[in-house]
């Protein structure tokens, strides 16, 4: 339900932290200003601000200049924590002292991008629902099992918000607007975009196959998402043939045709990726790894991840604990 305007403009706060997406930023401030001249008045005020006050740097190797640190700014209505980096070496403290000084039962706080991970790193996620960029979604789950984590494109749960970033950023911010000051500027902002649609919420990030492939072959994406969904305990091909509603013959016929490849190879290279990713991003022991991918033995597992990857889970695992870290 739309809210009656404001009396006075909403003062929203950008939290950049070091090597955060100028793209995010760029999405989130311009539809705010952009709301302000479709309103013909000011509805929102942006301050930018880092946890230091001195200029950050973005992903893109921009430079960025803050009007204030964290800690300095004045009250809030909403704040943006952005980020695109689970690896920094970031003073915590300053970050929860500057959501503190806010009072954060009554602010609203975004992650944009990696934002979401700092806002639970802080402890300002503990028993909601978020959600975070897809590549990020394992480390972001393992890391956090107080936390109701999903794909959605964002989330809104009481005043946590988190976005997956990217276009997603523009969707969150339509819906925030439209519940702040009505569809009408909502639509208005869709058309000075040239956006077909507002997505909801509960729109799953679009995965990596249907980008590569487009929405032609709603099977085929139907049968990769059900070997997604099933990584523990695989399907056989002819079970994911009969729930996709197709013969064995022509699901194969579709992998060959538009991923190269026969159904059995690609799930298996698919748990093998998620294999990979759980040795580089989570302390999992190799066997429990292994086990959570499919796999009904270590030697199984080793033995297929060095066919594939050429070289063992153990090695991968040692690169990942010699690696500097930035």
């Amino acid at each position: 339900m739309a809210q009656p305007p404001a009396s006075k403009p909403q003062r929203i706060g950008f939290l950049m932290l070091p090597n955060a997406s100028m793209a995010d930023y760029a999405v989130a401030s311009e539809a705010l200003i952009r709301a302000n001249e479709i309103a013909e008045k000011k509805l929102y005020d942006i301050l930018t601000l880092s946890l230091t006050g001195e200029t950050v740097t973005f992903n893109n190797r921009l430079a960025c200049p803050v009007d204030l640190p964290l800690g300095y700014a004045p009250k809030l209505d909403l704040l943006f924590v952005l980020a695109d980096d689970l690896d920094l070496k970031l003073p915590l403290d300053a970050l929860i002292s500057g959501i503190q000084a806010q009072n954060p039962d009554r602010l609203t706080l975004v992650g944009l991008g990696a934002g979401s991970y700092w806002m639970a790193r802080a402890g300002y996620l503990h028993g909601y629902r978020a959600t975070i960029h897809w590549q990020e979604i394992s480390r972001f789950t393992d890391e956090f099992q107080d936390i109701v984590v999903t794909s959605n494109l964002y989330e809104i749960d009481r005043n946590r918000h988190s976005c997956a970033g990217g276009a997603a950023t523009f969707d969150y911010l339509l819906h925030y607007l439209s519940t702040q000051h009505g569809a009408d500027l909502a639509g208005l902002l869709c058309e000075r975009f040239s956006m077909e649609r507002i997505r909801p919420s509960s729109e799953r990030q679009r995965i990596p196959l249907a980008t590569r492939i487009g929405n032609s072959q709603p099977k085929l994406t139907d049968a990769v998402s059900l070997m997604e969904a099933n990584i523990e305990e695989p399907l056989s091909t002819d079970d994911i043939a009969y729930y996709v509603g197709v013969s064995r013959r022509q699901l194969e016929r579709l992998f060959k045709q538009y991923l190269n490849t026969v159904p059995s190879k690609y799930y298996l290279e698919l748990r093998l990726n998620r294999a990979r990713q759980l040795l580089q991003q989570t302390s999992k022991s190799i066997v429990q790894i292994g086990l959570a991918c499919g796999f009904s033995s270590g030697p199984h597992f080793s033995s297929s991840y060095r066919n594939h990857f050429n070289t063992t889970p153990r090695e991968e695992r040692a690169k990942r604990l010699n690696a500097p870290r930035a």
